[in-house]
């Protein structure tokens, strides 16, 4: 299975779905199933080097916040899907890990096979571009996305901040000659721009077929691994540079009441001064990622945590 997880029904393992979508009687999902509508539906890889806004393009692409983001480099360390259904076009985007080219760690072998993964058996691949920083791991990211089957968009990011705007056209020109198989669409995923043009593009590339999720399903990934993922954000945007690189977080308890969701979590670090670091004087620290941790699950579960 490429994205275990959405079979499974205990109440940890609840999926997230569009809170505010108004539920229809479930007809056209089915005629969508049963091939009684033109309907588009297929998997479409975000790749890219470390920090060049990925998760941002994926949580603005699908209108909904799943996949954590920070400045730190390879914030997202897991494929993670997100699902955007409009009409009849459903679209599957996987969000996956910076590539990177130093893999001196296990945990960096593993986002690299992660994300090399998701290049295979997908019919769309997205290859997201800073407008004016390529270096030796774009090169890399580029042998990779050429190689690669399946329909090539070269998206390049944060043209809104290129000054002089004459020097747009000349920037798409070299990438279209560069990447010659490959459509050229300049966007700002912080700022929503042109991404309607580039929704456009994707659904043209994606074969007929049934919808594979219900049509208000945001994401494959249940809110246990979710709760763990916020948390870690947390953790990295009040840390920064502070951050002990493996961190990982491990949801002890979910349970459910009315309106409520019960989580314990423990966080892991590799050594034991790196705790007080975590910590903060008098606990400072330790209650703001708390805190913040608990305001954006409560937004993503709609209820209280």
């Amino acid at each position: 299975v490429l994205y275990p997880g959405a079979d499974c029904t205990c109440s940890s393992q609840r999926l997230i779905h569009k809170a505010s979508r108004t539920k229809c009687c479930g007809h056209c999902l089915e005629a969508a199933r049963d091939g009684d509508l033109n309907t588009r539906c297929g998997y479409v890889a975000i790749v890219g080097k470390p920090n060049v806004g990925k998760s941002t393009l994926l949580n603005t692409l699908i209108r909904q916040k799943i996949s954590i983001t920070s400045k730190k480099p390879q914030t997202t360390r897991h494929n993670v899907l997100g699902i955007h259904t409009e009409g009849d076009c459903q679209m599957l985007f996987v969000d996956t890990p910076g590539l990177h080219l130093k893999e001196h760690r296990a945990i960096n072998r593993y986002m690299n096979r992660n994300a090399r993964n998701a290049l295979r058996d997908v019919d769309v691949v997205l290859f997201l571009v800073d407008r004016n920083r390529w270096n030796e791991e774009d090169d890399y990211v580029a042998d990779l996305f050429m190689a690669a089957g399946g329909n090539k968009i070269l998206v390049i990011n944060k043209v809104d901040l290129i000054e002089d705007k004459a020097a747009v056209l000349p920037l798409l020109e070299s990438m279209q000659a560069r990447f010659p198989t490959a459509e050229v669409v300049p966007v700002s995923a912080e700022k929503n721009k042109n991404l309607d043009v580039l929704s456009d593009v994707i659904r043209k590339k994606l074969p007929e077929s049934p919808f594979y999720y219900e049509a208000d399903q945001i994401t494959d990934r249940s809110e246990r691994f979710l709760a763990a993922e916020i948390i870690r954000e947390k953790i990295m945007r009040q840390l920064g540079e502070e951050l002990p690189y493996a961190i990982t977080i491990q949801i002890d308890r979910f349970e459910e009441e009315e309106n409520l969701a019960l989580i314990d979590a423990t966080i892991f670090v590799e050594k034991e001064g790196q705790k007080k670091i975590l910590i903060g004087h008098k606990g400072e620290k330790l209650k703001r990622i708390g805190s913040d941790a608990r305001t954006e699950m409560q937004k993503l579960f709609d209820r209280r945590v």
